[in-house]
């Protein structure tokens, strides 16, 4: 159903403190590609899997992921 996208901030969280796919896979005990699907928006992850993430990187669930675009950094301070 493509009406019920998810989307995250995982590559920006992953970026911050500077690991890899590989590394937050191996945290995870999912697949390195797995990372790549759920970053791309590719792979919905289960709610186990998100309450992980989130946990992984110690900020709530909606920090990581949103069904509404999250705004791009910077967008609210133009205008």
């Amino acid at each position: 159903m493509s009406g019920e996208a998810i989307y995250n901030r995982i590559a920006m969280l992953r970026a911050e403190r500077g690991i890899s796919r590989r590394q937050l896979a191996d945290a995870l005990g999912v697949h390195y590609q797995t990372v790549g699907y759920l970053e791309r928006g590719e792979y919905s992850p289960s709610l186990f899997l998100a309450l992980k993430i989130a946990e992984h990187f110690e900020v709530a669930v909606e920090v990581v992921f949103s069904t509404a675009p999250f705004p791009r950094i910077g967008a609210e301070k133009a205008g």
